[in-house]
């Protein structure tokens, strides 16, 4: 795949951070586009801002470092 994917910050702190959602925790409009998971993965700057939301954990890290970050889990 090789789709642009602008929204993680740039400069500043390279760490990301990578937590489990569970998408029944997730806003109903968010739930309708995910099909048959319980748990997806989101990563969040060291602001705390969630800068993405991914199908599962290998993604999310994946993502991470393909922009140069610095995954961390967080439980």
């Amino acid at each position: 795949m090789n789709t642009p994917f602008d929204a993680l910050p740039k400069g500043g702190s390279r760490i990301v951070y990578v937590r489990p959602v569970q998408v029944a925790d997730l806003p109903e409009d968010v739930r309708e586009q995910i099909d048959g998971r319980e748990v997806v993965y989101s990563v969040h700057g060291s602001d705390g801002q969630q800068l993405a939301l991914v199908a599962d954990r290998q993604m999310a890290f994946h993502l991470a470092r393909a922009h140069d970050f610095a995954p961390v889990n967080v439980h």
